[in-house]
């Protein structure tokens, strides 16, 4: 019960993380759009979930990077939009 969990939160991981990529590169989304940047928060949280849970640090470590690239982007965004003068 426990690893179909897992499995399924891996799955989400992946179809987050390619869905984002997919819609950035036929130009449905563009790299500042806080769908795609969310799409790769949430992707990579999932991997780093199903990775630590399948003992592969070198996995969780790069999905970690990648969720904080999101989170970080999506920041910097948000921060943006409160300040406009301050880009």
């Amino acid at each position: 019960m426990l690893q179909t969990l897992f499995t399924c939160i891996g799955w989400l991981g992946v179809i987050f993380c390619t869905l984002g990529y997919f819609l950035l590169s036929i130009k449905v989304l563009t790299a500042e759009s806080r769908i795609f940047q969310l799409l790769n928060i949430v992707g990579g949280l999932c991997l780093v979930t199903i990775a630590l849970e399948s003992n592969d640090l070198p996995n969780a470590v790069a999905n970690l990077l990648w969720m904080f690239i999101g989170l970080y982007a999506l920041g910097r965004q948000l921060k943006n939009q409160r300040n406009p003068s301050k880009k």
